[in-house]
């Protein structure tokens, strides 16, 4: 069963269970994947991570897209933590579901790269000459997209890539998913697309499970445009969906 509604500008929808969920989430993108694909012969997409994206990415890896015309780009990684750690979201981006579709090229932002500034300069230049046809994202429950925490957000972020300091509250996630053992194991550090960045995409699908995301999802709708909740800026982007169960959508 689905609820639909919308938001301001924002289209949601609400399903009982994670699958329908990530199965929507995986028909839209794979729409707007094609449509840029027809128009211009390829397509740039960007993909997020952590638990709120397993059965989109599952969904999605299934779905009637040509992999060799589409470059990928992703959200975030932690600093200093090879790709071979079981955190790493370049490990988890590859054995969910890159691996499987083989795209046209991959652009990995590496947190374990020898010169951190050198990477965020070219991975900036990359995403720059790649326009961004769909970013697929969550919000944390704090709030934030990619690692844009409320303490380090900024919606006129000069950079589109950059080095930030975790907060507490994104730690702790990091934990509770699952990913890291302590809080002393969780990377300090992270690099992260910006919001200029992730806005600057034609569309953005944004799928949030779980009760505990609730209180995020509602102050990305109700609560004013500000950093203080990240995702709020969603509310300005004009073609953002968003995709939620039953739990995440019950403050709406």
């Amino acid at each position: 069963m689905k609820t639909d509604l919308t938001i301001e500008n924002i289209p949601i929808s609400i399903y009982d269970n994670h699958e329908d969920m990530g199965l929507a989430a995986a028909d839209f993108v794979e729409g707007r994947l094609n449509e840029a694909i027809a128009q211009k012969g390829n397509a740039h997409l960007i993909l997020a991570t952590g638990a709120s994206q397993f059965t989109f990415l599952k969904a999605l890896k299934r779905k009637e897209v040509d992999w060799q015309k589409i470059t990928v780009f992703h959200l975030d990684e932690y600093k200093g933590i090879a790709d071979t750690h079981p955190a790493s979201f370049r490990k988890y981006l590859k054995e969910r579901i890159l691996d499987a579709v083989n795209p046209k090229k991959v652009y990995f932002l590496n947190g374990d790269a020898q010169d951190i500034e050198q990477e965020i300069q070219h991975y900036t230049a990359a995403l720059k000459n790649h326009p961004i046809d769909i970013a697929c994202i969550g919000i944390g429950e704090n709030g934030h997209i990619a690692f844009n925490d409320p303490p380090v957000a900024d919606f006129n972020d000069p950079e589109w890539v950059k080095l930030v300091t975790l907060d507490e509250a994104c730690k702790n996630q990091q934990i509770g998913e699952g990913w890291f053992p302590t809080m002393d194991d969780v990377p300090k550090q992270a690099l992260t697309l910006t919001i200029p960045a992730i806005l600057n995409s034609k569309f953005i699908s944004c799928v949030v499970p779980d009760q505990r995301k609730a209180k995020a999802v509602h102050n990305t709708f109700y609560k004013p445009i500000s950093t203080e909740c990240p995702a709020s800026i969603l509310r300005k982007h004009p073609n953002t969906r968003m995709f939620l169960d039953n739990g995440s959508a019950s403050k709406l």
